[in-house]
């Protein structure tokens, strides 16, 4: 896959379009939101018609008192019952804090189980599947070379350290490997 990269030029000239049509977008919105708003306004708000003498204007205030009234009441009731369900909420939770505090989950004890076993267990006794890796590992001898041999028998290191003691032995260190 070949990446192409955008020249700078390029990217801000797509950033500035996305910019524009999100704007647009923005705008667009904007303009149904106040239409809709509107259009509530006009289907649930009846014009304002006011009244010419005084009885009309206290009957006018008496109808809005009301109304007012049974608007409150029924947020009071609506307000009641939300906070109930908050309260109920906060017993529940305390309950479920409560209930996880009293049982205590006892320790698991470890169980040597081969794999053959472990998978019996899963799969059940049906299906047999055996889980010996080493049947199918091929016998290998080990050859022992002679420079290992070498290595592995170095004697007592008690003798090995006074040869190589001091400058000559150092030397004689460096002309053996060469």
């Amino acid at each position: 896959m070949s990446e192409k990269r955008l020249s700078s030029s390029k990217k801000h000239s797509l950033k500035s379009m996305m910019l524009t049509v999100a704007k647009d977008l923005l705008e667009a919105e904007d303009i149904e939101k106040k239409e809709e708003r509107k259009k509530y306004m006009e289907e649930h708000c009846p014009t304002l018609s006011t009244p010419s003498s005084k009885e009309e204007l206290k009957e006018l205030c008496n109808e809005l008192s009301s109304k007012i009234n049974v608007i409150d009441e029924e947020r009071y009731i609506l307000e009641y019952k939300a906070n109930m369900v908050v309260s109920e909420v906060k017993d529940l939770n305390i309950k479920i804090i409560d209930l996880k505090g009293k049982f205590k989950k006892p320790p698991l004890k470890k169980v040597r189980m081969s794999a053959d076993a472990m998978l019996q267990a899963l799969l059940g006794s049906k299906h047999k599947v055996s889980m010996d890796l080493r049947a199918n590992l091929k016998q290998v001898k080990k050859e022992v070379k002679e420079e290992d041999k070498e290595l592995r028998d170095v004697g007592d290191w008690r003798k090995n350290i006074e040869d190589k003691a001091g400058m000559g032995g150092r030397k004689k260190m460096f002309e053996s490997e060469s």
